[in-house]
């Protein structure tokens, strides 16, 4: 099971796995309502690399998804998250995108789904920057916490 930890917790975890000689693979999103496309994406993604770390919105940028959004708080999603093979670790960010977390940790690899192409990919330009790499995984697009919650409403 992956630890919850805080932003300065992780930039120590990432220092000693450094050290070690691990590479470090980075993920993020909502993770509300979790589903089979958010399995394959972390499974996907900690395949990537020695270390898997996820970063996860906070209720008020998650809260942009939408009406009644989000279902999970916050703590509640990091858990779950958490909870699946292969993550490592688990951080909430309250930035509207991981681009000052991913300068600050700098992993080897930025993981983002299907739904993005490496040309995309929001925080590419930070990704670039420091010499990281970015990694499309997952399957494709065909599910969705919108859809799955749509579903559920009708």
């Amino acid at each position: 099971m992956g630890k919850i930890v805080t932003r300065e917790q992780l930039v120590d975890l990432v220092r000693a796995d450094r050290a070690a000689g691990r590479t470090i693979a980075f993920a993020n999103g909502c993770f509300d309502l979790l589903h089979v496309g958010h399995t394959r994406y972390l499974l996907a993604a900690a395949a990537e690399a020695d270390r898997l770390m996820v970063a996860v919105n906070d209720d008020v940028t998650a809260a942009e998804k939408g009406p009644g959004r989000p279902i999970l708080e916050a703590a509640d999603r990091a858990e779950i998250v958490a909870a699946i093979r292969g993550v490592d670790y688990v951080t909430i960010f309250a930035e509207p995108t991981v681009a000052p977390l991913l300068a600050l940790l700098r992993p080897d690899v930025h993981c983002k789904g299907t739904d993005y192409t490496v040309d995309t990919v929001p925080e590419r330009s930070t990704v670039l920057a420091y010499g990281g790499r970015i990694a499309i995984v997952g399957d494709p697009k065909g599910h969705s916490t919108r859809d799955l919650l749509a579903r559920i409403r009708e």
